[in-house]
């Protein structure tokens, strides 16, 4: 496992945009899939955005298309979640995932929670109406 360190979440008011970065620490990270999920107290974690090794491949939910995009930098080793046109029901805590260190998925994402075995601490990303 790697440890995942998010940042870039916090107050914002509708219609605005927030980007929140990934950033692994720690062990040797080789463009494994990632992802990011949000969860909101008492509910389940959702996969919002996820993408494959080479970049070339993402998934994003039917809530957030169209206003979200997920993008990596492999030289730096960070995947970004750039939110546009922000919505309340937005508000949530994001979770940036990993499967693993050094899997290299070519054009496969992953959207399920167990595909994961990495994940950052989470960052609050509130959305004010």
């Amino acid at each position: 496992q790697v440890q995942l360190v998010e940042s870039g979440g916090g107050l914002v008011q509708a219609g605005e945009s927030l980007r929140l970065s990934c950033l692994p620490s720690g062990r040797t990270f080789i463009s494994p899939p990632m992802g990011w999920f949000r969860q909101a107290p008492g509910k389940e974690r959702e996969c919002v955005a996820a993408i494959s090794s080479t970049g070339g491949r993402t998934y994003y939910a039917d809530s957030v298309k169209g206003r979200f995009t997920i993008s990596r930098d492999s030289a730096k080793n960070t995947v970004y979640l750039q939110m546009n046109l922000l919505k309340p029901e937005d508000t949530d805590v994001y979770y940036c995932a990993a499967r693993g260190t050094a899997y290299y998925s070519g054009n496969n994402y992953y959207t399920e929670e167990s595909a994961y075995n990495s994940w950052g601490q989470g960052t609050q990303v509130t959305v004010s109406s």
